[in-house]
């Protein structure tokens, strides 16, 4: 399942307090294995930059124009320095009964689909929205990501460690 959370920090410290109370609520009534993947990718703000650019051509005023060049400035500098990256939340439930031999696929989902419930309740209060990712391509895209971005990574060290 994927999971939009909420800006916490944009939170007053009172809705912080209630957000925190309703995780410790959701960890402590999921009484099964799941685990949480977090997707982190630099964001690709050539596009939005191009139109700023295309704009700053029309204006004529001269305090639009360096705004708008002052700005392009502050996002390049923000997206090089790795803070403008977008994440995504994807949580796996683990299903034991899976290897089971004597449980059926019916009785299989039917749990799955339980375990989804609970954990999309609790992230709701949180004020999470929760989706079930059900298409096979989809979570194939994900795990392929993941993996990727491990052997990237991993590339990456043995250059700098030579």
């Amino acid at each position: 399942m994927e999971v939009t959370p909420i800006n916490y920090n944009l939170k007053s410290d009172l809705e912080k307090e209630a957000i925190l109370n309703s995780y410790k609520i959701f960890f402590k009534t999921c009484h099964f294995d799941i685990q949480i993947l977090i997707q982190s990718n630099k964001e690709d703000l050539s596009h939005h930059i191009s139109k700023i650019k295309k704009n700053i051509l029309k204006k004529e005023n001269k305090y639009l124009k360096n705004l708008s060049e002052n700005y392009i400035q502050y996002i390049s500098n923000l997206n090089s320095s790795k803070k403008s990256s977008s994440k995504k939340f994807y949580i796996i439930i683990k299903n034991n009964s899976f290897y089971k031999k004597e449980k059926n696929i019916e009785i299989i989902k039917q749990e799955l689909n339980e375990k989804y419930l609970k954990i999309k309740e609790c992230l709701s209060r949180c004020g999470n929205k929760v989706s079930v990712i059900d298409e096979k391509e989809e979570i194939i895209k994900i795990y392929f990501s993941i993996l990727n971005t491990k052997k990237y990574f991993n590339k990456n060290n043995k250059e700098k460690e030579e």
